[in-house]
């Protein structure tokens, strides 16, 4: 039976910070901390973390949580930056720092995984879903080539917040949505592609077990209790993976919405009652957070992410340091269109609308005239542009994109609101109660998995949408033609940069 001081605790372990939130059982917010973290690139392309460090967070962030809530924690979920790598021993100890979602070291893995399944169409047949230099497979395959001696001692590799799982309960588990993102998941059937494990000569012992959403994979052990707060025996359930639960936070787990988060990447996403299927494998379909339900979704790797990048850039003309505030503060004083400047966003390769790993960002069309304010409004329409041509990847695959959800950090400033509502040509909500994306979403699994809630549906009926925001037709008309500038783009860069004249 309910009480009204009980509590479901969420985290999303993201790239930089996790963050940790308590929800009421009218499913409002108790409270919320955040802890961050650093990033490691000892390469050109490599992304990595410490998992310890993720663990040190993540435990000083709950004790802090706790300590402000009145209430009996009942459950505990899990979301968390998806399709990276942590190799474990027989200990249970980490073998090296973990890989990263954006790490693109494994382009020629995935070109052997490619070749020995057969091709792409192959591939979808067993998984649903092309393989990406961002996923776990490819990672997994660089690690047993070129770190062959750690690879021989690994027994367990886990997604980012499923390390976080076996730190609190002891159990290797995962849930369906994460597991489509390694590139190893029969999304169709929800399980393991034994087949494809067979061709790439890997032992499904390696994986942990998946389970649905809500599903309880284990309690909170004693141990953990004492470093984090948490109550022994509190109920762990499977949780999702960020991408995938951010969308089912803003209430779109049914046909019908089209959600789009502006992070550090961004997510254009919907869902269906289905599987889909994924004709030219132009999109990511994921298993959803509750059973039956699947999540189509392209992710752009840079799209809030240029302003910090620029912030960087222009640190040493600002006293070294990086002012991301201002930057949105420099773009609003450029018109529309930013006086003709075009920006293509691929800080660290793309993965959707285009599958390269080695594009590039670029700037053109600059003259003498333009300023500051040109660049910074540019890096901005150039993110949101991308976002359109991902929305039109939906439109292609017949699913319906008018009724558009918004999230996301970046949606807090107006010229990241405005601009992409004109960009899109649609109209969009701001969504109420899901503010707090994957965080709130895993408590409210928790919630689901302890029987707060009957279903996610009933969770999720806390969410509405909150403010409409209505496109300028004059803004539209100038944006569908550096739209048709922007698509223009990136296939002669290509070109010049393969030698070929492939896009």
């Amino acid at each position: 039976m309910t009480k009204e001081n009980d509590l479901w605790i969420g985290i999303d372990l993201g790239t930089s910070s996790v963050k940790a939130m308590a929800v009421r059982a009218d499913g409002s917010e108790a409270a919320i901390e955040t802890r961050h973290y650093p990033l490691s690139s000892p390469r050109s392309g490599w992304v990595e973390q410490s998992p310890a460090d993720w663990w040190n967070a993540t435990a000083d962030a709950l004790h802090a949580l706790l300590s402000q809530c009145d209430g009996t924690v009942r459950g505990f979920g899990l979301s968390g930056q998806m399709h990276g790598l942590v190799a474990l021993d027989a200990e249970g100890d980490v073998l090296r720092p973990a890989i990263l979602w954006n790490d693109n070291r494994n382009a020629a893995q995935v070109d052997e995984i490619l070749e020995r399944v057969g091709g792409a169409e192959a591939l979808l047949k067993l998984t649903g879903n092309p393989m990406l230099a961002g996923f776990t497979a490819g990672k997994i395959l660089w690690f047993r080539e070129n770190e062959p001696e750690l690879f021989a001692q690994t027994t367990q590799i886990l997604n980012p917040k499923d390390y976080i799982r076996y730190c609190l309960t002891g159990d290797f588990a995962t849930d369906v949505s994460d597991a489509s993102g390694t590139g190893m998941f029969d999304v169709e059937r929800r399980i393991w592609s034994d087949r494809l494990l067979e061709i790439l000569e890997l032992d499904r012992a390696l994986l942990p077990d998946a389970f649905e959403s809500s599903e309880v994979t284990g309690t909170v052990h004693g141990e953990a209790s004492r470093v984090t707060g948490l109550p022994e025996g509190t109920p762990v359930v499977g949780g999702g993976g960020d991408a995938v639960l951010q969308t089912t936070s803003m209430a779109i787990i049914d046909e019908g919405q089209l959600g789009v988060t502006l992070g550090t990447a961004g997510i254009v996403a919907s869902a269906a009652d289905h599987f889909p299927g994924n004709p030219g494998a132009a999109l990511q379909v994921s298993c959803g957070n509750a059973p039956g339900k699947w999540h189509i979704m392209g992710v752009a790797l840079t799209t809030g992410g240029v302003v910090p990048w620029l912030a960087e850039a222009l640190a040493p003309l600002n006293g070294g340091e990086a002012d991301v505030e201002r930057i949105a503060e420099l773009a609003a004083e450029s018109p529309r269109g930013a006086n003709g400047v075009r920006f293509l966003p691929y800080l660290v390769g793309e993965r959707a609308p285009h599958r390269d790993p080695d594009a590039r960002a670029a700037l053109f069309q600059l003259d003498v005239r333009h300023k500051i304010t040109d660049i910074a409004r540019a890096a901005i329409e150039g993110a949101l542009l991308n976002i359109r041509q991902i929305r039109d990847l939906f439109v292609e695959m017949g699913l319906p994109v008018d009724d558009v959800r918004i999230s996301g950090g970046a949606t807090g400033h107006a010229i990241w609101r405005d601009t992409m509502v004109d960009i899109l040509g649609s109209e969009c909500w701001t969504v109420s109660g899901g503010e707090q994306g994957a965080a709130y979403g895993a408590a409210l699994l928790a919630g689901v998995g302890t029987g707060a809630w009957h279903d996610l549906d009933e969770a999720l009926s806390k969410v509405g949408t909150q403010q409409k925001l209505t496109p300028d037709p004059e803004a539209t008309e100038i944006y569908d033609d550096a739209y048709a500038e922007f698509t223009s783009l990136y296939a002669p860069l290509r070109a010049a940069r393969t030698g070929g004249s492939d896009a």
